[in-house]
């Protein structure tokens, strides 16, 4: 089965599964998934934890050994595979076997980046489905960062006036470990009194953290102000800009389709799923930025995101960055 972080607490007190798989490239919100599963399994009696990391030099065979060998002293071990690619490659049919009948003295917790699509359509994730939880972690949507903050300061027993969480959320947005870290240290520093924006300027640095991914969607959604700001950060951290501009006209080419199939009635979700858009965000995005834009601004994004590709080889006057922000602007005009 599948299902949110905010249930698994509830899912583990009903009773342990024979294997877990916490996916998701939010490294905060997955190790606090997992630290509940490996807690829920010690008090269950799994004391014995062993780790495999599956790279290049990972043998699965010895894998499917630990799985098929009998312990002396029917001892409960835990099982924790990472999968920093989120494709299981040899493992497959390991885990296929494994899965079909899995041991009862094991508890599996397989630890993965964003799940690779192609592997949610495989025997072993379906077997998975079947016999034990996936808990899918997706990134803090900036707009909801500010209640995330508010309510992990709540749970430390922290109070914050609205300008120094606002002033929290501008400097931490897009990095939770980093939010995490300075509500911990707030906490020492505060002993209990109201945290206001002079205490959080004088004790909080800019961690702001962002990805080509992210600017991805802000530019769809037309948040040109925010937008704006992302860029300035990957700009000043030196990401190349090509990698993001790849996802960029990939959604942009999508939108216009997407568009002539809401105009012949064709269900937009069912499309988008065709299409391998699983995301509820991503196509929630897409959605909205269909039925804000127009086709001549859709073509016009798509020229001007090959004038930013020939910038960035170095074949314009003008930096990559400035036509982006010249396509922040693009997007965030309504039709």
């Amino acid at each position: 089965m599948k299902t949110q972080p905010a249930q698994l607490p509830q899912l583990l007190k009903k009773g342990l599964s024979p294997v877990y798989l916490i996916s998701g490239d939010e490294p905060l919100l997955v190790q606090e998934c997992c630290d509940q599963v490996r807690k829920s399994a010690r008090d269950a009696g799994f004391h014995d934890r062993l780790t495999f990391h599956a790279d290049h030099q990972l043998d699965w065979n010895a894998v499917a050994e630990e799985f098929s060998a009998l312990s002396l002293f029917a001892e409960r071990r835990r099982i924790e595979i990472h999968l920093p690619t989120g494709k299981l490659g040899d493992g497959r049919a390991v885990l296929e076997r494994v899965l079909q009948d899995p041991p009862e003295d094991i508890i599996l917790l397989l630890i993965s980046a964003r799940l690779d699509a192609a592997e949610t359509r495989r025997k072993w994730y379906k077997e998975l489905q079947n016999k034990g939880v996936h808990v899918p972690v997706w990134p803090v949507d900036a707009d909801k960062f500010q209640g995330w903050l508010q309510q992990r300061a709540s749970s430390r027993g922290l109070s914050l006036t609205r300008g120094a969480l606002a002033l929290l959320g501008e400097r931490l947005e897009g990095n939770l470990l980093a939010a995490s870290q300075e509500l911990d240290r707030l906490s020492l520093l505060t002993n209990g009194n109201t945290i206001d924006e002079e205490t959080v300027e004088q004790a909080v640095q800019d961690s702001s953290r962002f990805n080509g991914f992210e600017l991805v969607t802000e530019l769809l959604a037309g948040r040109a102000s925010h937008a704006s700001k992302v860029i300035g950060v990957l700009q000043q951290e030196g990401e190349n800009p090509l990698g993001l501009l790849a996802v960029l006209t990939r959604d942009l080419n999508l939108i216009l389709e997407l568009k002539a199939a809401a105009g012949q009635g064709d269900n937009t979700s069912g499309f988008l799923k065709k299409r391998g858009v699983f995301q509820p965000q991503r196509a929630r995005v897409l959605e909205q930025a269909a039925r804000r834009l127009n086709r001549t601004q859709l073509y016009d994004a798509i020229t001007l995101c090959s004038t930013i590709d020939r910038s960035a080889k170095g074949f314009d006057t003008l930096s990559p960055w400035h036509h982006l922000r010249d396509l922040s602007t693009l997007l965030a005009t309504r039709s």
